[in-house]
C-alpha cells in the first residue's frame, strides 16, 4: 500500500525508520548472521534505554524481548516521572536529586511529548506520621534538591482553602497540605519511543524472541540460543557481552548462566485501578496514606478516569502470572474512600486493574516491602554476565549510562568508535520528542489539518506521537475509514492501530490495545469485542 505524506512537512531530521514485520524478519536473520558486542536481553524501559545507549556509541547491539516491548513492569507502573519526595523520609537525598534532574531533562528536552506536569496534593491529618511543619519543609528541600525546577515552587494551603481545591477530601481533622508538582507519562509509550530511538541508531531489535540458554567458550558467555514465540526459528547470536535487564525475570536469567547463583532480588507486587473519573472526580493528583498500614497511595486523574494505586506486597508466584486479587482491589477502595468518604467506591466502579512486579534488589534487613531501597544495582558474573537489579522508570536514562560504561570498560573500548565513545543520550529527543514547544506544535497541527478529524483527536494524536503524528494521518490520505475509533467514544482511531502494525512492531491485538494504546485499560469490554478486527488490521496492514 503507498500513501502520500501529510502536513506537516516531514523534514530530514524527522524522517522516521518503521519497525515493520518485515524488518522484524530481517532482525531476526541479522541475529543469526552477525556478530554483536552487546546483546541485551528484556525490552521494557531500561534494556530499550542500554540498547539506545550503547547502539549510540557505534557498539554493534542486539535488543530481544520475549514477549511484546513493556509487556512487563514496564507497561505496570503509576505512570509517574517523578523526583521521589516519598525518598527523603527515607533520607536519600541523592536519589531525590538524581531523579529531579532525569525528570526535569526528559520534561524539557528529550520527551516533552510525553512527559507533562501535574499538580499534586499531598493533605496532612491529625495523627499523620508527617505534620504540617515538617511537610512545609520536605518540601523546601524538594524544591531545593532540583534546583527550584520543580515545574512551580510549591505552596502550602489551609484546610479552609482544600475546601474549595479539592471539596471531595475527607475534612474531619485535616491540617492543611502541600500543593507542588511532578509529571505524568505513558509508560508503554515512552519504552517504545526509546526502542525505536535504538533501532534508529542501528541496534538490531526484535520483540517476541526468547532467551533459552546461553553458549559459553572457557566459562565466559559468548551468546545466547534465542527462539521464535511464533515458531519461525530457534536461533543462536553470537555476542561480546550479553546484559541481563529483564526486572522480574533477572534471576531466572541468571539461573541460566549459572544454577547455583544466589538470587538478588525480592519481588513485590504493585496494583492499581481504574475508575470511572465522574466516581472519583478530583482535579489534582492525590497523595494518600493506606488507613491499614500508612503505605503512600496516589490517587491520578486521567483523563476520563482515575487511576488508583498502588499497593506494595511479597511475591512469591510466577513471574509470568501476577494479577490483581480481591484483596489488593479491597486495599485500595479502602484508601480512597477514606479521602474521598462521598465517594463510596466499590468493587463494580472499578473498570479495570492492572499488576506488576518491581525486582528490588533484596536487603535482608528490610522486613516491611516498603522499606526495600528503590537504587539499582549493577551485579557481574564471572562468566561475564551483565545483570540489573532494581532501577526506576524516572532514571532509566541514567542506569543505561552506567550499565554501557561498564560494557565499554570490559570491551576495552578506550578509543572512539565512530566518533563516540561517550554517552550521548542526554542531548538527543526521541522519535518524537523533536519540538520543544509541544503546545505549538499542536496549535499548528490543528491549524494545518486536512484529514477531517476533530482537533481533540489531533491533540490526542500529537501528545502520543508528537512529531511522528503526521505518521499516522498520512494513513488517512489513502484510508479515510481509518479515521474510525477503535471503539466508539474513545479518541483512539483505526490509524493508530494500523501504524501500530506497519512502524511499531505490534504483532498482536494486545500490543495495540494495552501499549500502542490505552483502549484496552481504559474500555476492557469494549476492548475485548474488537480483538478480532484488530487481528485483521494486523495482517491486512503488515502484508507489504
Amino acid at each position: 500500500m503507498t500513501t502520500q505524506r501529510h502536513r506537516p512537512e516531514v523534514t530530514p531530521e524527522t524522517v522516521h525508520i518503521p519497525l515493520s514485520p518485515q524488518v522484524r524478519q530481517r532482525n531476526i536473520e541479522r541475529l543469526q548472521a552477525e556478530a554483536f558486542d552487546i546483546l541485551v536481553i528484556g525490552g521494557g524501559i531500561n534494556g530499550a534505554a542500554v540498547a539506545r545507549d550503547a547502539a549510540m556509541r557505534g557498539l554493534r547491539v542486539a535488543l530481544i524481548e520475549k514477549g511484546d516491548f513493556a509487556s512487563g513492569t514496564s507497561s505496570k507502573s503509576s505512570k509517574l516521572i517523578h523526583g521521589g519526595i516519598r525518598y527523603l523520609q527515607h533520607g536519600n537525598l541523592r536519589l531525590v536529586r538524581v531523579a529531579c534532574r532525569e525528570r526535569d531533562l526528559l520534561r524539557r528536552q528529550l520527551a516533552p511529548h510525553l512527559v507533562e506536569p501535574l499538580a499534586f496534593l499531598f493533605p496532612v491529618y491529625r495523627g499523620d506520621p508527617v505534620n504540617i511543619v515538617t511537610l512545609g519543609l520536605g518540601m523546601w528541600l524538594y524544591d531545593l534538591l532540583a534546583v527550584f525546577r520543580n515545574i512551580r515552587v510549591h505552596r502550602m494551603l489551609s484546610a479552609k482553602e482544600l475546601r474549595t481545591v479539592e471539596p471531595g477530601l475527607r475534612q474531619q481533622e485535616l491540617r492543611g497540605a502541600a500543593l507542588y508538582y511532578d509529571c505524568f507519562t505513558d509508560d508503554a509509550r515512552l519504552t517504545i519511543e526509546t526502542v525505536l530511538a535504538a533501532h534508529e541508531e542501528g541496534a538490531v531489535v526484535a520483540n517476541y524472541m526468547e532467551l533459552k540458554e546461553f553458549t559459553k567458550q572457557d566459562g565466559c558467555i559468548v551468546g545466547a540460543v534465542l527462539e521464535s514465540r511464533f515458531g519461525e526459528a530457534r536461533i543462536v547470536v553470537r555476542a561480546r557481552r550479553v546484559v541481563n535487564v529483564t526486572g522480574p525475570w533477572v534471576d531466572r536469567v541468571r539461573h541460566l548462566d549459572d544454577p547455583d547463583a544466589t538470587p538478588c532480588l525480592r519481588l513485590t507486587k504493585g496494583v492499581h485501578i481504574i475508575v470511572p473519573r465522574m466516581r472519583l472526580p478530583i482535579v489534582r493528583a492525590i497523595v494518600m496514606h493506606s488507613p491499614r498500614d500508612r503505605r503512600v497511595l496516589f490517587a491520578i486523574p486521567w483523563a476520563e478516569h482515575t487511576l488508583i494505586g498502588t499497593t506494595d506486597t511479597d511475591f512469591e508466584g510466577t513471574q509470568d502470572d501476577v494479577k490483581a486479587d480481591d484483596q489488593d482491589i479491597d486495599y485500595l477502595l479502602e484508601a480512597a474512600n477514606w479521602f474521598f468518604p462521598r465517594a463510596k467506591l466499590g468493587v463494580a466502579d472499578v473498570v479495570s486493574s492492572y499488576a506488576g512486579l518491581r525486582p528490588l534488589v533484596a536487603d535482608p534487613d528490610a522486613a516491611d516491602p516498603s522499606a526495600v531501597s528503590r537504587e539499582e544495582e549493577i551485579f557481574e558474573a564471572p562468566s561475564g554476565l551483565i545483570s540489573l537489579g532494581g532501577g526506576k522508570l524516572t532514571t532509566h536514562r541514567l542506569i543505561a549510562t552506567e550499565i554501557v560504561d561498564l560494557v565499554a570498560r570490559r570491551l576495552g573500548v578506550r578509543r572512539r568508535r565512530r566518533g563516540r565513545r561517550s554517552s550521548l543520550t542526554a542531548s538527543k529527543p526521541l522519535p518524537g520528542g523533536l519540538s520543544k514547544d509541544p503546545e505549538a506544535f499542536v496549535k499548528d497541527l490543528v491549524a494545518k489539518d486536512g484529514c477531517g478529524l476533530t482537533a481533540a483527536q489531533i491533540e490526542h494524536l500529537a501528545r502520543r506521537y508528537g512529531t511522528r503524528t503526521d505518521e499516522v494521518l498520512a494513513l488517512l490520505v489513502a484510508h479515510a475509514e481509518l479515521r474510525e475509533p477503535v471503539v466508539p467514544g474513545m479518541p483512539d482511531i483505526l490509524a493508530e492501530a494500523v501504524h501500530a502494525a506497519r512502524a511499531e512492531m505490534a504483532l498482536q491485538p494486545d500490543d495495540v490495545l494495552l501499549r500502542r494504546t490505552q483502549v484496552g485499560l481504559k474500555e476492557p469490554a469494549r476492548a475485548s469485542q474488537v480483538l478480532e478486527l484488530m487481528r485483521e488490521i494486523i495482517s491486512r496492514f503488515t502484508q507489504n
